[in-house]
């Protein structure tokens, strides 16, 4: 199956590239686990920190791969959401910098 590594070749080009789109999903499916678990420690469902930086990481590596792979509907997909990712980590940073949150932008 061509979606399978190439276990004769680890190092190919399409197997490094394999692994980059696996390692940004895996980023950008963590944040929801982080959201999950940051709710249930304090009873209520909030979006934290560490949320948009999984997003804006993952949002990255998998833009990079979608480039790759020249598929458009990814590659705006990504894009688009990486401009509401920064945006929101900005606007976290404007709070946290003039005292109104604490570093967990809570």
């Amino acid at each position: 199956m061509s979606f399978l590594p190439d276990p004769n070749n680890l190092f190919s080009s399409v197997n490094i590239w394999l692994a980059v789109g696996l390692l940004g999903q895996m980023l950008f499916g963590a944040r929801f686990f982080i959201q999950w678990i940051m709710s249930e420690r304090i009873g209520r469902s909030i979006i934290p920190l560490p949320f948009w930086f999984c997003s804006f990481g993952g949002g990255v590596v998998l833009l990079s791969y979608a480039i790759h792979k020249e598929e458009i509907v990814f590659i705006i997909g990504q894009g688009m959401g990486l401009i509401i990712y920064v945006r929101n980590l900005f606007l976290i940073y404007r709070e946290w910098r003039d005292g109104r949150i604490n570093s967990y932008g809570d």
